[in-house]
């Protein structure tokens, strides 16, 4: 996994890591906390600008969370919960995700949306309950942006400090990112197969 992400950001560049970034948020084939240490060690070594880097995979974040949005705006929670109820077992989103969503929304407000892009599962879902809201698309574009932006510029500033290390990264990484690769898949199993509508 370790040199198929590398690959892609090599050859694809800033696409490559803009791409990645959307496919995360939208449906997480490959967390980014896997992604962007590679894309900061790629600003190592391959001479990437680190801004660069940091602004196309935060724009990527902010992209992929348009679609849970937009879901929220037009669905609304009833309908959402009802789409969960028929779909849920191969979505793993049921009706009490989708209200407990709401109600860290409800609690938090709108900087639910800036404090969840820094926790993993809840970066993808908090759009949803801010789409339900209907919270003003600029007020949810800024406050996913500057969350989002904290974040990747975390994580990729810590792969661009191990930049030369590289043969000790791969040791430790590789084998981490294709054990997240696999209790990702084990848990999307586990929740088809044991999922139930309460």
């Amino acid at each position: 996994m370790f040199e198929w992400i590398l690959h892609v950001i090599e050859v694809g560049g800033y696409g490559g890591i803009f791409t990645l970034m959307v496919l995360e948020n939208v449906f997480p084939p490959i967390p980014s906390e896997v992604i962007l240490p590679l894309a900061g060690y790629s600003v190592a070594t391959d001479g990437m600008s680190l801004l660069s880097v940091i602004m196309v995979a935060t724009l990527g974040t902010v992209v992929g969370t348009m679609p849970w949005y937009i879901a929220g705006r037009v669905f609304g929670a009833r309908r959402l919960k009802a789409l969960s109820v028929r779909y849920g077992r191969w979505l793993t989103l049921s009706p009490s995700d989708i209200e407990a969503a709401e109600a860290w929304f409800q609690t938090h407000g709108k900087r639910a949306v800036l404090f969840g892009r820094l926790i993993p599962t809840v970066r993808t879902l908090i759009s949803v309950p801010a789409g339900i809201a209907h919270l003003p698309l600029p007020t949810f574009l800024l406050y996913s942006f500057v969350g989002s932006l904290l974040w990747t510029s975390l994580l990729t500033y810590l792969g661009f400090i191990l930049g030369n290390q590289h043969e000790r990264v791969a040791e430790y990484l590789n084998p981490v990112s294709d054990l997240v690769i696999l209790v990702i898949v084990a848990v999307y199993l586990y929740r088809v197969v044991t999922f139930k509508v309460k």
